[in-house]
């Protein structure tokens, strides 16, 4: 599913970023830790095509087969929204849409049918318990009921993986365990796959596999 190698970042004289190889498979749940400046959130940040790698010799990125570091940066845009969805750790709902138009937002993007859009994010909505709250605005939402809404909108045009950058940040400990759960009920009934950035212990240890990263290098596998 995602294939890296030899992945650099540099920030002028700064060195995020020293060499990183990752590869995560199909339906894999894989949690990143380490301590505040590690390089966790820049790295997927490069992995979900958010930032460019500094590219060195032998650098690449493949994600579902397609070379990323190949791509015009138009080309790139339209990949990300058909095959990347994101979760990050503030929900970033846009305030005056419901719920239900939060979810549509990457298929109108895509330019997806409006009527089976609507009714794909209903699907989504209901699915996650949130079938009563289509027509509410974020503000009339608890933040675990915003958080599960960012779901439904990164799960929305069927991406291969979905980036999580401290998901459960934000949250109270019942809703964060609910939302643990709910990532690997959506890798056991959809084969999902995620990969996670957290400091949250218990999600880390969850995961299929947990990576440490050092000092802008991955230390344990």
């Amino acid at each position: 599913m995602i294939l890296a190698q030899n992945i650099f970042k540099n920030y002028d004289e700064l060195q995020v970023l020293k060499g990183v190889d990752l590869h995560i498979a199909k339906g894999e749940i894989v949690s990143i830790v380490g301590a505040s400046g590690a390089g966790k959130t820049t790295l997927l940040q490069i992995l979900g095509t958010l930032d460019k790698p500094t590219v060195h010799e032998g650098t690449k990125l493949e994600i579902d087969g397609q070379d990323i570091l190949k791509m015009s940066d138009k080309t790139l845009s339209q990949f990300r929204n058909l095959h990347l969805g994101f979760i990050f750790q503030f929900h970033q709902l846009l305030p005056e849409f419901t719920a239900l138009e939060n979810v549509c937002i990457p298929a109108f993007i895509a330019q997806k049918d409006k009527k089976e859009t609507e009714a794909e994010a209903i699907r989504l909505l209901t699915y996650l318990g949130l079938s009563e709250r289509a027509n509410h605005k974020p503000s009339a939402l608890s933040g675990g009921e915003q958080q599960r809404v960012a779901v439904a909108r990164a799960l929305i045009n069927k991406p291969a993986v979905i980036f999580a950058d401290e998901p459960s940040g934000n949250l109270d400990t019942q809703s964060a365990e609910n939302l643990h759960q709910l990532f690997f009920k959506l890798r056991d009934e959809l084969g999902q796959t995620f990969v996670i950035v957290t400091h949250n212990e218990e999600l880390a240890q969850m995961a299929d596999r947990k990576l440490v990263m050092v000092d802008g290098q991955i230390s344990g596998r």
